[in-house]
């Protein structure tokens, strides 16, 4: 099938990347032309697992085209993808500008029926809006055209997102009209040969969906957040906590591990934007402004157990942080909790060395011209000189460390781990004090309590 996708961003890229693997034809189009420029030299703009090699293979193949064309763009797929950045404004909605954008262009080049489909994350009723602006652009023209518009949210995990679009847990296609659905389903066959993955619902449900369900997931951080949080207090282990009721199979333990609060690029935006549609729509959802407070007090958790171990002023005090991606296996920085940690040790006068396997280039970016924080090639190097470690994300190579070197390199055997990494009896025992949230604190740190 000939398949046109608007936006090379995350979503886009992977969306057309994952439909060229599966031998359709698809024609990637974006209007920053270095983007499209670095694509057709091979380069990937984004860190994503597995996304550069069948990028590279299927540009090799014919079968993935980018371009700024966007003629060519319109005229090539019977269903065009909209997936371009869908920004928070400043009173926290969802900016529409560039999907309003994608759908006049639309409009403005279509000569034929197609598909247009919303996979960018965007409020209940944008499709009508996307209707509308191709309606108005085709009667400029003074041409009727037959067109359908459908939505299919994307539920991809940054770090994740090929093996999400190739092995997906169900694909959710909100449309009014069977040959859209038709059209869609036949798309998407080779994703659910073993099973039926499909879930068709109306427009404005699927809309609705994919704000509902990073909603839930973020709720479902912050409550283990709050947990963790009061367990410390109760001198109770919060993962034994989450053991025991992510047993229970109505709970699930997925996203149930307490932590220095969430970030990224969908969460934070997601929830204001669902709580800008509720507050219009009257019907204001108090539990997520509760979410994001609870978030927002998380990333400031860490810090707080640093200035009570080692005072409120750290000038001379160097920190050595491990990982400054929001999560492992991307380089995305946006609302990382390590920017929450760096901003608030050097506002108490200290220096930082930190090391993150993929966000190095975007943590050179963010904090240029910031003399007091010092960008690593390595975990081991980020201990050279420093006080103390602090973790921040959960990357693999983070997992079991050589605890006896940590103990020698630092000049204060101390680790405060956001992540919850470690066993604290196992680190006592290495002679290292350990702060972990929610759980009992090991080594000294056990007798200072």
């Amino acid at each position: 099938m000939k398949v046109t996708v608007i936006g090379t961003g995350y979503v886009g890229l992977v969306t057309g990347a994952c439909l060229a693997e599966e031998g359709n034809h698809v024609f990637c189009l974006d209007i920053d032309s270095t983007k499209i420029a670095l694509l057709n030299t091979g380069g990937i703009p984004i860190f994503e697992p597995g996304l550069e090699p069948i990028v590279k293979s299927n540009r090799a193949a014919g079968r993935l085209v980018f371009s700024t064309d966007a003629g060519a763009a319109v005229a090539h797929g019977e269903v065009v993808f909209i997936a371009v950045g869908t920004p928070p404004d400043e009173d926290g909605s969802a900016d529409l500008r560039h999907v309003l954008a994608a759908a006049r262009s639309i409009g403005r080049h279509m000569n034929d029926y197609r598909v247009i489909v919303d996979k960018s994350t965007v409020p209940v009723g944008t499709a009508d809006k996307v209707r509308e602006a191709i309606a108005g652009e085709l009667a400029a023209r003074g041409r009727k055209i037959e067109f359908s518009v459908a939505s299919n949210p994307e539920f991809l995990k940054e770090g994740a997102a090929v093996a999400d679009f190739m092995r997906p847990d169900r694909i959710v296609i909100g449309a009014e009209d069977e040959r859209a659905i038709g059209i869609l389903r036949h798309l998407y066959a080779p994703f659910q040969r073993n099973h039926e993955r499909l879930i068709v619902m109306g427009v404005r449900s699927a809309e609705l969906t994919k704000y509902a369900a990073n909603a839930m997931l973020a709720t479902r951080i912050s409550f283990m957040n709050e947990l963790a949080n009061l367990a410390e207090v109760l001198d109770a282990d919060i993962d034994d906590v989450r053991r025991g009721i992510g047993s229970d199979t109505r709970i699930g333990y997925h996203f149930l591990y307490p932590g220095a609060g969430y970030g990224g690029s969908c969460f934070p935006k997601d929830l204001k934007a669902l709580q800008k549609t509720a507050a219009d729509a009257g019907r204001p959802l108090r539990l997520l402004a509760s979410v994001e407070d609870i978030n927002d007090a998380q990333k400031h958790v860490l810090f707080g157990k640093i200035r009570a171990r080692f005072g409120a002023d750290l000038k001379g005090r160097c920190f050595a942080l491990w990982g400054l991606a929001f999560k492992p296996n991307t380089d995305d920085m946006r609302e990382a909790p390590s920017l929450a940690l760096i901003g608030e040790l050097l506002a108490a006068g200290a220096t930082v060395r930190a090391y993150d396997p993929a966000a190095a280039g975007e943590a050179g970016r963010r904090l240029a011209g910031e003399a007091r924080v010092t960008i690593v090639g390595s975990a081991p190097e980020a201990l050279e000189g420093a006080d103390a470690l602090a973790i921040v994300t959960e990357w693999r190579e983070f997992r079991s460390p050589d605890f006896e070197s940590i103990r020698t390199r630092l000049r204060n055997p101390v680790i405060f781990d956001g992540r919850n990494l470690y066993e604290p009896a196992f680190v006592a025992r290495h002679g290292i004090e350990y702060y972990p949230i929610g759980r009992r604190a090991g080594g000294e740190a056990a007798a200072r309590a």
